[in-house]
């Protein structure tokens, strides 16, 4: 739900983004970072061990920090 005042502009653009990155966290175990974008890099939560990750991502990750890991889809 997005609610602020109705004297401030929408940005629809925005709205698709967000309800692409939804649809992408649902489908796939991940997470998004900010200004995300369809075909950009998504996040491997935490929650999802390595060995999950390998069955999910077979071609592979990139570790950041062992708490940050990307993956493109």
């Amino acid at each position: 739900m997005m609610t602020y005042p109705m004297s401030v502009g929408r940005n629809f653009d925005e709205i698709l983004r967000v309800i692409d990155a939804l649809q992408t966290c649902d489908a796939n175990k991940i997470a998004t970072p900010a200004d995300w974008r369809p075909g950009d890099e998504v996040i491997i939560p935490p929650s999802v061990s390595d060995a999950a990750a390998a069955d999910l991502f077979p071609q592979g990750w990139t570790t950041h920090r062992p708490y940050l890991r990307t993956v493109k889809l």
